[in-house]
């Protein structure tokens, strides 16, 4: 069976239940340009889905969070997912529960409903040529006490960065850029919300 067919078998299944998700459902809204330049609110992760079938989700923490009850100490798990698809499309969700696999995927659900367009460009003096590789000018990007710059870099550079910061980058579709990051970085939620803000600028602020 194909990919195609398979996503579409996958489609069968869904029921949407909000406006959006019928309009996308019915092909009267076929991509997620159309979503944004609307102002339409993402209710359905399906929604994500249907209209970027090549998103891919990855998970970049998972932890244990002990909470105190009446009943003693109870052990949820917390979790943090980013989901992209490579080219311009990127989101980050969190997620808690008793068992890991449910945190996940409350946390890839939650990170389908805040996916973001992000503006890739080429914004290196040292290059300059139209490819969609870097981002178009420096941005930066604050969560908790972490605080992460991205430097437009020339093409064949790579991602300049640390292994968790630079697969976040490769999922929104950066190909090279260089990074600068203050604070404590191993505090995933903080530098995720970090990368997120600063991706998130490369629109709000050009």
């Amino acid at each position: 069976m194909s990919r195609y067919s398979k996503q579409q078998e996958h489609h069968l299944d869904w029921k949407p239940r909000t406006i959006l998700g019928g309009q996308v459902a019915s092909g009267k809204i076929s991509s997620m340009d159309q979503v944004y330049e609307n102002g339409m609110r993402i209710q359905e992760a399906e929604i994500v889905r249907h209209l970027l079938p090549e998103i891919k989700s990855q998970v970049v923490h998972v932890g244990i969070v002990q909470k105190q009850t009446d009943a003693g100490e109870m052990t949820r798990f917390g979790a943090i997912v980013a989901v992209g698809n490579e080219a311009g499309w990127f989101g980050i969700g969190k997620g808690k529960a008793s068992q890991m696999r449910i945190a996940i995927d409350k946390a890839t659900n939650a990170a389908y409903l805040n996916v973001i367009p992000i503006k890739l460009g080429c914004g290196s003096w040292e290059c300059r040529c139209s490819q969609l590789h870097s981002v178009p000018f420096k941005v930066q990007g604050k969560g908790g006490s972490v605080t992460i710059d991205i430097v437009p870099g020339p093409r064949g550079l790579g991602l300049v960065a640390g292994e968790n910061i630079k697969s976040l980058l490769k999922l929104a579709g950066l190909k090279d850029a260089w990074t600068k990051s203050f604070g404590s970085t191993n505090t995933m939620s903080s530098t995720t919300k970090a990368i997120f803000s600063a991706l998130r600028g490369t629109y709000v602020t050009g």
